[in-house]
């Protein structure tokens, strides 16, 4: 608990600020965090080329802006960094048509995690020989997708989900085609220093085949020895938003390990290891992530250390960072509508009372709930416009009915923000659009993205048509307009009233 479960108020309670000391200068955009285009001119922010307040009148706001070339820039990074290796994109941070093809052109693989992020990437035509299929409950109907799609690899689960693949495998086969190519899963029981919900590779939690039980052996035997599947390597992952390579190292060490177990139990040689994703951004000044560099030649040393120890060749290592390519060049952009502020109690000074600001925007955690979701920490800067003013203890919420939507929970802003200001959150990119919802029906944004002064908007704003369609009840029925996150059309964006 951060507090007493009444509020500090109640319990007594003082409550100190986790903002810290306040910067220097409210405005700076700090490059470890914000995308590689953005910048101030004449005060306000620019994306691309293009003024913020631009967008927001043209697009509306909550907006989802995305740097074209940091996006693309930081996959360039990752495959010149492991030039003899397979980097896949991990399309769960997020996954657009156009940000299949952008991959595709790029020459990176793609991972979906369900059948319908698949069917996405093959209707956008990306090609199937470069995509792996992920997920701890994978249907009969996702598995027969992959296989009759011909896709790369399946990233098999379970023990049910070797069960359900060998009669669609065997189908396959006897029609002409060949045996299945898999990955094995492997959990290797790393503890990876990020929060528990998005570590993966620890013993008690769904994804994977032990390493400690020998269900990893098990089942890579059993895979082997079924003619219409072809075991091409194995998988391992261990979390998310990790800034060390040690998690990595170790999980190398025990996945080569199991190369060698196999090795011994079958006399088969496997040719992939598939070491997965997980590395970590600055969303904050004080997040230090590691180069995809560093981590690929440390990848690079660990393994071909516990290959020669064990005589084995050295296979071909693949990486699947999701976060570190989509993550940083995203920012989102909201409107201010109301600034509430909340007595805390002493600040310490004699009579002087600490106040907190709660500045609500128009949109929450339903465009982002990572903040509700794992305490994510964010930082955000006034978009529209440069201040003087003395800095103010502020925490930033949305609109939704609930006490924990907060998008960024403690910081410092001009304590001259008012309604119709612009603030703009970075590093927005990844699982923020993708974990979207429609609690409190509101709609989900649209994802402009931006390159040298131009702006395409490559997912629109969902309308309230949109939602009405799926109520059996409403469908047909026309919906009000001018629909709702919508700029009023009275006053411009951005404006000071």
């Amino acid at each position: 608990m951060r507090a007493h479960p009444a509020g500090p108020l109640h319990g007594n309670i003082q409550q100190p600020s986790a903002a810290g000391a306040p910067p220097s200068d409210l405005g700076a955009l700090d490059p470890h965090v914000w995308p590689r285009s953005a910048e101030r001119i004449d005060g306000e922010l620019h994306l691309g080329g293009l003024p913020v307040t631009d967008l927001a009148r043209t697009h509306g706001t909550p907006l989802f802006v995305l740097d074209e070339d940091d996006f693309r820039g930081r996959a360039a990074d990752f495959a010149s960094a492991f030039t003899d290796a397979d980097v896949h994109y991990a399309s769960k941070a997020f996954l657009c048509g156009q940000v299949a093809r952008w991959i595709a052109d790029d020459g990176l693989h793609l991972d979906a995690c369900s059948g319908n992020e698949l069917s996405l990437a093959l209707a956008a035509g990306f090609p199937a020989g470069r995509i792996a299929l992920h997920g701890n409950n994978k249907s009969l109907v996702e598995l027969q997708l992959a296989v009759d799609a011909g896709i790369a690899h399946v990233v098999v689960d379970s023990f049910d989900e070797i069960d359900r693949l060998v009669p669609l495998a065997a189908a396959r086969v006897a029609a002409g085609g060949t045996p299945v190519p898999l990955l094995i899963r492997a959990t290797v029981g790393i503890e990876a220093h990020t929060h528990e919900f998005i570590a993966t590779a620890h013993e008690d939690q769904k994804f994977g085949f032990s390493l400690a039980t020998g269900d990893a052996l098990t089942a890579a035997v059993r895979v082997i020895r079924e003619p219409a599947l072809h075991l091409a390597g194995l998988h391992s992952h261990i979390g998310s938003q990790i800034f060390d390579t040690a998690g990595f190292e170790a999980a190398a060490h025990r996945v080569v390990g199991l190369l060698g177990q196999v090795h011994q139990a079958t006399g088969e040689v496997l040719d992939e290891l598939n070491l997965g994703g997980g590395f970590g951004i600055a969303y904050l000044a004080e997040d230090d992530p590691v180069s995809p560099r560093d981590v690929a030649g440390k990848l690079r040393t660990v393994i071909a250390a516990e290959c020669a120890q064990l005589g084995l060749p050295v296979p071909r290592l693949a990486v699947e960072p999701g976060r570190a390519i989509a993550g940083p060049g995203t920012v989102t952009l909201y409107e201010i509508g109301t600034i509430k502020p909340v007595r805390l109690g002493a600040s310490g000074a004699p009579g002087t009372p600490l106040v907190r600001n709660y500045v609500s925007v128009d949109g929450g955690m339903s465009d982002n709930i990572r903040t509700a979701l794992y305490d994510a920490n964010y930082t955000c800067v006034l978009a529209n416009r440069i201040s003087d003013a003395p800095p103010a203890l502020c925490r930033v919420v949305g609109k939704h009915c609930e006490s924990g939507d907060i998008l960024v929970r403690d910081l410092w802003l001009p304590s001259d923000v008012q309604p119709g200001d612009l603030l703009a959150v970075a590093a927005t990119g990844a699982y923020c659009w993708s974990m979207a919802s429609n609690y409190n029906y509101l709609l989900k944004p649209p994802v402009v993205a931006v390159r040298g002064g131009s702006a395409a908007e490559i997912i629109r704003r969902q309308t309230l048509s949109d939602v009405f369609a799926l109520d059996a009840v409403l469908a047909g029925e026309a919906a009000p307009s001018p629909a709702p996150s919508q700029p009023a059309p009275e006053h411009p964006v951005g404006a000071q009233r």
